[in-house]
């Protein structure tokens, strides 16, 4: 948590110095919202299923990802006062290391580069003072850049790794929380995501292991909100 404030407090002072100005004509009740956020994204990583394991590589074995902290920036908008769709934009690393007798593998792929692609359906519940605490749900798709082997698996002749775009399932409870009357606010969130992927490694351009693994990651942010 400390972390994820940490990332959050410069993003929520550059949102609050560009404050938009008041030509935007900025309302609690506009039809169009937009967040800046600090958030962070916390994975899984396990071996769900071993699809292909010839040499039996995977005996014993289990991965984990680490965890990031990213900015990100949603849009919003409202179809009525009390129901909106909301996608996000960001893009955040990760790297995947070994557990159980693949401890000590802290880089069997490197450099993931993952854009969760999500829209949800969110209920706002209105409360007194203009605080709102929402629900969301939605699908979610995690499509993944730059994957390469680490250094733990390179030295087995592991020269390209590939991780599969899957889709997902995404559910989300928050709260926005007004500043003024001019749309200007503060957005608690979380997400929790129900995403696998599947890994390809190669030698030489033959498959030698192929396996599942559970991200399902909890996704939360904290930020600035301008409604208009």
């Amino acid at each position: 948590m400390k972390k994820l404030l940490t990332a959050a407090l410069p993003v929520i002072i550059a949102a609050a110095a560009l404050a938009p100005a008041p030509a935007l004509a900025g309302s609690t009740e506009g039809k169009l919202q937009v967040k800046v956020l600090g958030t962070g994204v916390l994975p899984d990583g396990k071996i769900v299923d071993v699809k292909y394991d010839p040499l039996g590589l995977t005996d014993g074995a289990q991965t984990r990802a680490n965890d990031n902290v990213v900015p990100t920036i949603a849009i919003e908008y409202f179809f009525t006062p009390n129901i909106s769709a909301e996608t996000i934009c960001c893009l955040t690393q990760h790297h995947v290391s070994g557990a159980g007798t693949l401890e000590g593998a802290d880089h069997i792929v490197d450099h993931v580069l993952v854009l969760p692609a999500t829209l949800t359906l969110k209920y706002h519940l209105p409360l007194e003072g203009g605080i709102k605490p929402y629900i969301g749900a939605g699908p979610s798709m995690f499509l993944y850049f730059g994957e390469k082997p680490g250094s733990s698996i390179t030295p087995l002749g592991v020269d390209k790794v590939k991780m599969s775009n899957d889709l997902g399932f995404a559910l989300q409870a928050g709260v926005d929380i007004p500043v003024n009357d001019k749309g200007l606010g503060v957005t608690l969130d979380a997400k929790k995501y129900f995403m696998d992927t599947t890994a390809h490694f190669y030698v030489s351009g033959t498959e030698v292991l192929t396996t599942k693994h559970s991200l399902d990651p909890w996704v939360v942010s904290a930020g600035l909100s301008y409604r208009f």
